[in-house]
C-alpha cells in the first residue's frame, strides 16, 4: 500500500490512546513508524516481487515484457525465490526461539540455571508420552533432560522426519509423505532454502515453492510447536485469568518497565524478580510506590497469559509508550524491536536495554541475559531502571485501558467444553455441526503502519462475530482486540450473532479468545487436529469450516505462519499488498506465481491456499463464502441466523423489566395465580 499524503492522527490508527500519543509526537516533532511510513515511498518493482538482488550481477530488476536477469533468471523464478527466502526467515526467527527454549530446558533440568522450575508437571508428561519417552517411575527433571535432547536433535536432524509431525491428522501426514515435504530437520530446511535460491540453483518456480512448504512445515509443526511445549513446561500453560490492556497501565507513582519482543525466558524472570522484597523496598527508596511492568508485542502476550501483567500495546505502541516519558526502561531481547527506539528515547529518560547476544542496538544499554545466571541479571536490569526513576521528566500517560481475558490454551479450551472427567472437544463440534456457530476464524498477525493501525483486525473480528464464526486471536491482532474490549465475556455479545452467542453465554467464554503469542498459533494447528479427531467435521484440517486471516500483516515470520497453515490445509487470507503481485498490466504473466499459491497450485495439493486482499469487505466475504463451502461439502444445513432465536441472557434481562405476572407467562408459559 503506498501512501498518499500526511494522514490525520484518527486515520493513522483506531486506538484512542495511539492518537493521543501522536497528537504528542507531532508537537514535540519526534517522528514515528506512522510518519515515517508516510514519508517513505515504498519501491513498487520490489514491492512487486520483480526485483532480483541474490548475486553481485545485479540488482536486477523486470520491467518489461520478456525480459530477464543478467543470469536469465524469469520473473517466475524470481519471485519463487524471493517468498521462499522470506518464508525461511520467518521460519528461522520462530524456531531458533524454540531452539533457545530447548536448551533452557536441558539446563534446568540439570539443575544449571537460576530461578527456573518446572511448573507444568502434567504437560511435560503428556509431552514425553507423545514422543515415546518413558515417564512411570521417572522425576521431571530426567523426563525433562530426554525430551530437551529430543527437541534439540530437531534442529540438527539430516534424516527422516520431524517429530511433532506426528501430531498432526493422520489423513493430512500421509499427503505430506506422498508430496515429500515432510520436514527431515528444521535446520536443514532452511539451509537448503536458502542454498536453492542461491545464484545458478533451483530455477523452476513450482519445485522452490515446494521447499517452501517444506520449510514452512519446520516452523510449524516443528520449531514453534516445540518453543509452545516448552514455554508451557517451564512457565505453566495458560489458562483464563483478569489483564488490561493499553498505555494506561503505565502508572505515575511507580517504575515502569516496559519488556519487548518474543522470549519468555527473560520476561518471566524479569516478572520474578520485581515481585522480590529487596527489589521492591530498592525502588521505594528511590521514591517509587513500587514497580509496574508491562509488556509490548508477543513478549506482551507470554508474560498477560501466564501472569496477568498487562499488555501496553502491540507492535506499534512500541515508540509510543517512550512518548509519555513515564518508562524507565524498555528491556528488549529479539523480533519486532525498532532501531529507532534509541533515538525517541534520546528525548526523554528512558534507557533501552538489549539483552540477547543475537541482538544489539547501536547507542542503547546492553546487559546480556544468560539463563544460568537469570534471576541475578533480572535484579541488575530492574536496579538499572529503579535507578533511572529520578531522571524523569514530564509525563503524558493516556488514560485508556481495557480490561480482558486472556489465556486459552487448547489444553483449556478442552477442558472448559466439558469439564475435569469429560473434558472434549465434542460442544464445539456439535455447535458448528448444528450451525449454532457457522464457523471458526484465527485471526492473527502484525500490525502495519500503512494501513489504520488495529482497524482491519477489530473490523474483520466484529463483522465476523456477527455472523456467528467463533475467533480465536494470537500476537498483536489479539492485544488490538483487547484494546476494543472484546476479550471479555461480557463485552459486545450483543452485537454478537445469536447461535455464537448462546455458546459464550452457556461455556462462559468471550467471543474472541485470546491463544497466545505468534509461536503459539500452533495452539491453533492442535485444536483444528483435535477437531478433526473428534469427529463429525470431516478427517483432515481442510474439511473444517475455519479460515485464517492476517490482515495487517507486515513480517516474514507472517509469511512463514501462512506457508505452515495453507500446507496443513487451511485457506490464509493476509491484508495489503502481495509481495509477489507483479505487474500484469505492464508484464503480461508476471504474477504466475501469485496464482500457483493461491488457486490452482497449493490449492489442489494441500486444499489450503493464500490470498491477498486489500478491500476489508472482500475479506470477510470471502472468509464466509470459504466456510459456507466447507459446511456445504460435508453436508452440514445451511447457516440461518434466525434458527436459534435470541440467546437466553438476553431474553431473561429483557423479562425482567416486565411485571411479575407477564415476566411468569413469559418464562413459564402460564399466567400467575
Amino acid at each position: 500500500m503506498v501512501l498518499k499524503g500526511k494522514r490525520s492522527n484518527e486515520e493513522r490508527s483506531s486506538d484512542p490512546a495511539a492518537q493521543e500519543m501522536l497528537i504528542r509526537a507531532d508537537e514535540l516533532g519526534i517522528s514515528t513508524a506512522f510518519s515515517r511510513a508516510e514519508d517513505m515511498v515504498p519501491c513498487n518493482i520490489g514491492g512487486a516481487g520483480m526485483c532480483c538482488k541474490q548475486c553481485g550481477m545485479g540488482p536486477c530488476r523486470l520491467t518489461k515484457e520478456g525480459q530477464v536477469g543478467v543470469c536469465g533468471a524469469t520473473i517466475d523464478t524470481i519471485q519463487a525465490r524471493n517468498l521462499v527466502r522470506a518464508i525461511a526467515a520467518g521460519s528461522a526467527a520462530h524456531s531458533d526461539h524454540g531452539r533457545d527454549m530447548a536448551f533452557t530446558l536441558k539446563a534446568v533440568a540439570n539443575g544449571e540455571t537460576e530461578g527456573y522450575v518446572i511448573r507444568d508437571v502434567a504437560k511435560l508428561r503428556n509431552i514425553a508420552s507423545l514422543n515415546g519417552i518413558k515417564i512411570e517411575g521417572r522425576s521431571p527433571n530426567d523426563i525433562a533432560n530426554d525430551l530437551a535432547d529430543l527437541y534439540i536433535a530437531q534442529f540438527g536432524q539430516q534424516k527422516g522426519e520431524i517429530v511433532c509431525i506426528k501430531r498432526a491428522p493422520a489423513k493430512r501426514q500421509k499427503l505430506w509423505r506422498e508430496l515429500g515435504v515432510v520436514p527431515r530437520g528444521v535446520d536443514r530446511e532452511v539451509v537448503e532454502a536458502l542454498h536453492r535460491t542461491h545464484i545458478g540453483d533451483d530455477q523452476d518456480a513450482v519445485h522452490i515453492l515446494k521447499h517452501a512448504i517444506r520449510t514452512g512445515l519446520a516452523d510449524g509443526w516443528g520449531g514453534s510447536m516445540m518453543a509452545t511445549d516448552i514455554s508451557d513446561i517451564l512457565f505453566g500453560t495458560p489458562a483464563p485469568l483478569l489483564g488490561q490492556a493499553n498505555l494506561g497501565v503505565l502508572k505515575d507513582d511507580m517504575v515502569n518497565v516496559v519488556v519487548h519482543g518474543h522470549e519468555p525466558t527473560l520476561s518471566n524472570m524479569i516478572v520474578a524478580a520485581s515481585q522480590d522484597p529487596e527489589i521492591i523496598e530498592y525502588a521505594k527508596q528511590a521514591g517509587a510506590k513500587g514497580i509496574n511492568l508491562s509488556g509490548i508485542c508477543c513478549t506482551a502476550n507470554e508474560i498477560l497469559m501466564r501472569q496477568g501483567i498487562p499488555a501496553a500495546g502491540n507492535f506499534l505502541h512500541q515508540e509510543l509508550a517512550i512518548l509519555t516519558g513515564a518508562v524507565e526502561s524498555m528491556v528488549v531481547d529479539v523480533q519486532c524491536i525498532m532501531q529507532s527506539l534509541v533515538e525517541i528515547a534520546s528525548n526523554f529518560h528512558t534507557k533501552i536495554i538489549t539483552t540477547s547476544p543475537k541482538v544489539q542496538i547501536k547507542g542503547a544499554t546492553h546487559i546480556e541475559f544468560d539463563e544460568h545466571k537469570a534471576l541475578t541479571i533480572a535484579k541488575q536490569i530492574l536496579r538499572t531502571s529503579i535507578d533511572n526513576y529520578k531522571n524523569r521528566g514530564k509525563i503524558h500517560i493516556p488514560q485508556v485501558k481495557e480490561d480482558l481475558i486472556p489465556g486459552f490454551s487448547h489444553e483449556y479450551i478442552n477442558y472448559m467444553l466439558g469439564g475435569t472427567y469429560r473434558a472434549s472437544f465434542r460442544p464445539l463440534n456439535d455447535a458448528i455441526m448444528a450451525g449454532r456457530i457457522r464457523g471458526v476464524a484465527a485471526i492473527v498477525g502484525c500490525n502495519n503502519p500503512r494501513s489504520k493501525q488495529d482497524y482491519l483486525h477489530t473490523h474483520v473480528t466484529q463483522e465476523l462475530l456477527k455472523q456467528d464464526v467463533l475467533v480465536v486471536e494470537t500476537g498483536c491482532g489479539a492485544i488490538a482486540a483487547a484494546k476494543l474490549g472484546l476479550l471479555l465475556g461480557e463485552a459486545g455479545l450483543d452485537k454478537v450473532g445469536p447461535g455464537l452467542r448462546e455458546i459464550c453465554e452457556t461455556v462462559g467464554i468471550p467471543p474472541v479468545l485470546h491463544m497466545g503469542s505468534c509461536v503459539d498459533n500452533t495452539r491453533i494447528l492442535t485444536v483444528l487436529t483435535q477437531m478433526v479427531a473428534e469427529g463429525g467435521l470431516g478427517e483432515d484440517i481442510d474439511q473444517i469450516p475455519a479460515v485464517g486471516l492476517a490482515p495487517e500483516w507486515m513480517s516474514e515470520k507472517a509469511l512463514a505462519i501462512a506457508a505452515y497453515c495453507v500446507a496443513s490445509g487451511a485457506y490464509v487470507i493476509f491484508g495489503g499488498a502481495s509481495p509477489i503481485s507483479g505487474m500484469p498490466d505492464r508484464v503480461s504473466d508476471s504474477d504466475v506465481v501469485l496464482h500457483y499459491i493461491s488457486t490452482e497450485g497449493w490449492e489442489k495439493l494441500y486444499g489450503g491456499k493464500l490470498e491477498f486482499i486489500n478491500d476489508t469487505d472482500e475479506m470477510i466475504r470471502k472468509a464466509l463464502e470459504h466456510i459456507d463451502k466447507k459446511r456445504a461439502a460435508l453436508g452440514l444445513p445451511v447457516y440461518d441466523p434466525a434458527r436459534f432465536g435470541r440467546s437466553g441472557d438476553t431474553r431473561m434481562l429483557e423479562y425482567e423489566k416486565l411485571p411479575l405476572a407477564e415476566r411468569r407467562q413469559k418464562i413459564y408459559g402460564t399466567a400467575a395465580d
